[in-house]
């Protein structure tokens, strides 16, 4: 690939969606983006760039975008986040809610729904203590083709297998040919958007806890301020923001600061 194709590529994602790629990761865009060559009946990459340059076509740039970013995901990935949830985040809201009775969940770049949909049954095991509560989750991703599979709740063998509790794939969901669909009422209890992190957030509304795990490792570090504090406008002063294991807030914003005990949990400074 030419210099000024990468180059060209990495710009036009790094506006788009935050993601920074360096020199050494020219295979990865190669390798993801000749696929949408083809999609686009282009013999070459160069033909690729050059369509953009030209055309600027806005269905071209979102198939780009999408081919190039992540989309990793399982059931109770890491498990630890899920057990804080069910030990520590929890217990606090439903102390502190009692009133209102009301409790909203964000699952950030969501991907394929494993994660929101991890929640949702978490959530229904525990559904006598919190029979009368309105319990909101939203996710969210940049790829509309994510957002749709996570709204189809279905999944691969491999996909079930991966973190999900065999009691759990039997209780929760039902076969359909060589996959398996979640129940209607665990898909009930989550709703799935396309949103863009580096967009206004406002229209999303206000969450009592965030989950933005493994997404900030894309981004340049002004990305990761700018992502977190506009998180951090969306949150009443006792929510909850998870980032994934190897992500921190130190030295990137002031609005966030550790959860005492909890690694991983961040509540608002």
């Amino acid at each position: 690939m030419k210099v000024e194709d990468f180059d060209m590529f990495c710009t036009m994602l790094k506006q788009r969606s935050g993601l920074v790629l360096t020199k050494d990761k020219a295979y990865l865009l190669e390798s993801r983006l000749m696929p949408v060559a083809r999609k686009w009946n282009l013999k070459t990459l160069d033909e690729l760039a050059a369509t953009v340059r030209a055309r600027k076509d806005e269905t071209l740039l979102k198939d780009i975008t999408e081919a190039m970013t992540t989309n990793e995901s399982s059931f109770f990935r890491d498990q630890k986040p899920f057990d804080q949830f069910k030990q520590v985040v929890l217990p606090a809201l439903l102390e502190s809610r009692a009133t209102k009775k009301s409790i909203r969940i964000w699952s950030a770049a969501c991907s394929s729904g494993q994660e929101a949909y991890s929640l949702a049954m978490m959530l229904s095991e525990d559904n006598a203590r919190l029979a009368g509560w309105r319990i909101e989750i939203v996710g969210t991703d940049l790829s509309s083709e994510m957002v749709e599979k996570s709204r189809a709740g279905i999944y691969t063998q491999f996909e079930v297998q991966r973190g999900l509790a065999i009691t759990m794939l039997v209780k929760y969901f039902k076969q359909v040919g060589d996959k398996w669909q979640l129940s209607p009422q665990i898909r009930q209890m989550a709703t799935f958007r396309e949103y863009n992190l580096l967009t206004d957030l406002s229209p999303l509304g206000q969450f009592d806890v965030v989950f933005c795990r493994n997404v900030l490792i894309y981004f340049d570090q002004p990305t990761k301020t700018k992502v977190l504090e506009a998180i951090a406008k969306q949150m009443p002063p006792d929510g909850v923001l998870y980032l994934g294991g190897a992500e921190t807030v130190l030295g990137i914003t002031d609005k966030f600061k550790p959860m005492d005990g909890q690694r991983g949990l961040y509540i608002l400074a």
